[in-house]
């Protein structure tokens, strides 16, 4: 069917959704139960903990993030306000809201509203009758560039508008907001990094923001916004996605995990690779912390939830400073107790089922945030840097690259005795417990693609063998080791090749789902597990004004 995008002067760059009937209707038959398979949390924590001032910030940082979490509809789908009034169905309301949009974001982001078709590759960072041929000869300066959009002037040609000019009235309140919560801040660091954020929002140069943000040490309150990921861009990966999250330190626990982080040049010298491939030193500022999640806006919280950050992305910063790996404690927790562990219970075989821990799942997404640190950012051969080079396939292939080279981390630091009276099975049979929650969410995703890749590939490795007849996964220890190391030595070979060709051979073999592991997802879905959790969250939830 074609689709005809609403031709409005102001937000033809933003309009993402095409000229429908003003009243939007499922087409599907059972939203009621899409709604109930998302297990709701509540996002809190004790307040008490922080000052008077911290907690007089708070209000000015949920009213910023929820700028974030505008900006994404915006960029995602358009007119959210439009879209939402014209749904009567409740239910169908609420899974728009989880979506972000009309398309299911955990079903290869397939349109669930009648004459609502496909999904825009490049949503509203690029014309939506622009073509690859047109934008590869395009000049623009900054036309790969995370922060800006690609649109058309009033010639009918491409120009380059930066985000601080194409969202500039959403960004100056934004930028007020933080403003006044830095004028409350008592954290030096917290402090300078709010003044700067909101610079940022306004010059469009995250850079000096982002450094000031990998300094903050001390700070109780952490505050993550602005445009960041950029999965939502599915046509090239360049752009990034705004979101946002207000997070409180778990002192204690991030005590535990601040050794962590000295290590990782020396871990990088241990990836089984050669040296060519790991010749780059990581900064040795990165940080590694535990928080209890108070909001998810945006990006974030669209379909699956994020349970770890790793942050900033831009490679100067993790050359010279790291990158912060911040672990969302009650999020994980909730994904834990709610999904895996009732997953590992229909799939993997009983008597390794003992080895599905939350220790291990903490320990395996926290070191996925660090693999993204690991590696090579520019490729050897000049080609330019990593993400460049292998375009639209670099967030699948990296989110692969975190995930392996966090497994093989635990292993490292078992043998370098970081990690004592530990027993490694426990972190494989919940990584590949693991891969069933996550490919759950289809193979539309970089994530989703990611642990396809990784399933096939322990696959085709033996790293588990499969009863038919039971249906359950046995984890082979020696067999998952080997290809542990294989696939690692595999894709930082491929990234610093910067192999854009072999990249997308990879995924259109191995990043899909089959049809003997559907089966299995199936038996999963009838064991009426949830799919994934959402949110009460909000000033009120925490009893603010």
């Amino acid at each position: 069917m074609k689709r005809i995008f609403v031709p409005l002067m102001v937000l033809a760059m933003f309009a993402c959704q095409p000229r429908v009937k003003k009243t939007y209707v499922a087409s599907i038959a059972d939203v009621k139960q899409k709604v109930e398979e998302f297990k709701t949390v509540k996002l809190t924590t004790d307040l008490s903990q922080l000052t008077e001032k911290e907690q007089q910030m708070l209000p000015y940082l949920f009213e910023a993030a929820k700028v974030m979490d505008d900006l994404f509809w915006k960029q995602s789908w358009g007119d959210k306000a439009e879209l939402l009034k014209n749904t009567p169905d409740e239910n169908l309301k609420k899974f728009m809201k989880i979506n972000y949009g009309p398309w299911e974001r955990l079903n290869n982001n397939e349109s669930f509203v009648e004459s609502i078709g496909e999904k825009p590759k490049g949503v509203n960072f690029y014309p939506h009758d622009m073509t690859r041929e047109e934008f590869d000869a395009f000049e623009g300066e900054g036309k790969a560039n995370l922060y800006t959009i690609i649109k058309r002037n009033d010639a009918g040609s491409l120009e380059v508008v930066p985000y601080s000019v194409a969202y500039g009235e959403e960004l100056n309140k934004a930028a007020d907001l933080l403003r006044k919560a830095a004028a409350l801040a008592e954290d030096e660091g917290l402090k300078k990094y709010l003044e700067l954020r909101a610079d940022a929002f306004l010059s469009n140069d995250y850079f000096a923001s982002d450094m000031a943000w990998m300094s903050m040490k001390t700070n109780t309150i952490d505050f993550v916004a602005g445009p960041i990921e950029n999965y939502e861009d599915a046509l090239y990966g360049y752009k990034a996605a705004f979101e946002a999250f207000i997070l409180i330190k778990d002192k204690a626990w991030s005590d535990k995990l601040s050794r962590f982080a000295a290590l990782l040049p020396e871990l990088q010298k241990g990836l089984p690779v050669e040296q060519a491939y790991k010749s780059e030193v990581p900064g040795s500022d990165s940080d590694l912390g535990a928080y209890e999640a108070l909001f998810y806006g945006g990006d974030c919280n669209s379909g699956s939830k994020t349970i770890a950050i790793n942050l900033p992305n831009d490679p100067k910063v993790h050359l010279e400073k790291g990158s912060r790996k911040l672990q969302l404690k009650n999020s994980m927790r909730a994904k834990f107790d709610h999904i895996l562990v009732p997953i590992s219970k229909v799939v993997i075989n009983p008597e390794q089922q003992k080895h599905v821990k939350f220790d291990a799942f903490f320990e395996n997404t926290m070191f996925h945030e660090v693999g993204h640190g690991l590696g090579i950012k520019n490729t050897i051969n000049g080609k330019g840097d990593v993400r460049t080079v292998l375009k639209e396939t670099y967030s699948s292939i990296e989110e692969a690259k975190a995930d392996i080279l966090g497994l093989h981390m635990v292993k490292q630091l078992v043998e370098m005795g970081e990690l004592t009276n530990h027993d490694l099975m426990d972190n494989y049979v919940t990584f590949v417990a693991g891969i069933f929650r996550s490919v759950r969410f289809g193979a539309a995703s970089a994530h989703g693609k990611a642990n396809m890749m990784r399933f096939n590939y322990f696959e085709e490795k033996e790293a588990f063998s499969y009863d038919a007849e039971k249906g359950y996964y046995t984890v082979d220890f020696d067999k998952m080791t080997a290809a542990m190391n294989s696939l690692s030595a595999e894709i930082l070979v491929m990234q610093g090749n910067g192999d854009y060709e072999k990249a997308k051979q990879m995924l259109a073999e191995m990043g899909t789902i089959r049809p003997a592991l559907q089966k299995d997802l199936d038996r999963i879905a009838k064991a009426g597990i949830p799919r994934d959790i959402v949110f009460e969250q909000g000033p009120e939830v925490l009893g603010l004004k």
